[in-house]
């Protein structure tokens, strides 16, 4: 029988592991560690909903076992080890769950670690992440011609190089199509946190912000947007239930294909370290349906990108581009390179603001 556990706190850890081991030794056993709650209705539901995508896949060739709500820090690494103890594969899902992946997986050579979003690998530690800033330059076309102020809100949660990222390749877009539009950004230094998100919602309205963007985890500006009739996108799932009114798409991370063909190479015996950086070409990136409040010809604009994205035709971020401070870094023409984007710590020419420290 399929055994799948909810762990509510590190400390339950051990003791839960324990629960029907016995017999259980021909099972390929899966652990993943979240860092905020499974009904985040973001990035942790879709990680839970690739979860459920290997249990569906393996049936009772596999027993997975879940920790949501772990911090980043000291009990990450707690968490980890615990797992390490009786898991075959851990997934650890959150770019601050990194040094402590690497820590724990130093101690345990046997178990295989995979490393959400970031990029210290070891022979049994993998890295993976998807290409979100490609979304997020197709909504930034969008909100680039939408918008009737010319302000576009942007909540972001921790200013590391993934959300940097992100926030350069919306402006860069919405620049393209409007060359009048700003970025007013928000930094609420949390992935999970509604009361915040809603706050920074609220102010970037009353600052005149029309249309809502946000590198966070919970339905909360979408919430306030649909309150105040401000259009907004979604973030890492489909949120249309929490703004059917006001969602023009979302941006949609989909980890369950990544998740079961990493099990797989596990019971294969194939399983290696190596890092995967996939995007809307291989479908770890997809986009929600766009609205109809989307005028027709944005909606073609927006699928054309999406789809040039996906076939290597478009590079979101294709030169010329300048730094913030006007300093060239990218010619006319030239693409930016993966090395660049994982290390990038500075906004473009025409991002409002410093990055915090």
């Amino acid at each position: 029988m399929k055994h799948v556990m909810r762990i509510l706190a590190a400390g339950a850890v051990a003791a839960a592991l324990s629960v029907g081991a016995a017999g259980a030794a021909e099972k390929v056993k899966v652990g993943f560690v979240y860092v905020g709650p499974v009904g985040d209705h973001g990035w942790t539901y879709e990680h839970e909903q690739g979860r459920l995508a290997v249990e569906k896949a393996f049936g009772d060739e596999v027993k997975t076992t879940y920790v949501e709500n772990v911090s980043e820090g000291p009990d990450a690494a707690r968490v980890i080890q615990q797992l390490a103890r009786g898991h075959d594969i851990i997934f650890t899902t959150s770019f601050g769950f990194m040094n402590p992946t690497l820590k724990v997986a130093k101690r345990f050579p046997k178990v295989k670690f995979e490393h959400a979003t970031g990029f210290k690998r070891a022979p049994n530690v993998s890295t993976y992440s998807a290409r979100f800033y490609e979304g997020r330059y197709v909504i930034g076309l969008i909100a680039g011609k939408v918008t009737k102020t010319n302000t576009i809100g942007y909540i972001a949660s921790f200013p590391i190089p993934e959300v940097v990222r992100g926030i350069n390749a919306a402006f860069f877009a919405a620049k393209s199509v409007n060359p009048t539009v700003k970025f007013k950004i928000v930094w609420v230094n949390t992935w999970f946190d509604p009361g915040k998100e809603a706050d920074a919602a609220r102010a970037l309205i009353d600052q005149g912000a029309d249309v809502l963007m946000q590198h966070t985890d919970s339905p909360a500006a979408m919430q306030i947007s649909e309150e105040k009739g401000i259009f907004a996108f979604g973030q890492a799932s489909d949120m249309i239930k929490f703004g059917p009114n006001v969602q023009l798409t979302s941006i949609i991370d989909n980890w369950g294909p990544y998740y079961v063909a990493r099990v797989k190479a596990v019971m294969d015996g194939t399983w290696d370290s190596q890092d995967t950086w996939d995007g809307f070409g291989p479908g770890m990136v997809k986009m929600a349906a766009f609205s109809k409040r989307i005028p027709e010809d944005v909606r073609a604009m927006a699928a054309k990108a999406r789809d040039d994205i996906g076939a290597g035709k478009l590079h979101p971020f294709t030169g010329p581009i300048n730094k913030q401070d006007g300093s060239p870094w990218l010619k006319a023409g030239e693409t930016a390179s993966d090395s660049d984007l994982v290390g990038m710590n500075f906004y473009i020419e025409g991002v409002e603001g410093s990055l915090p420290k």
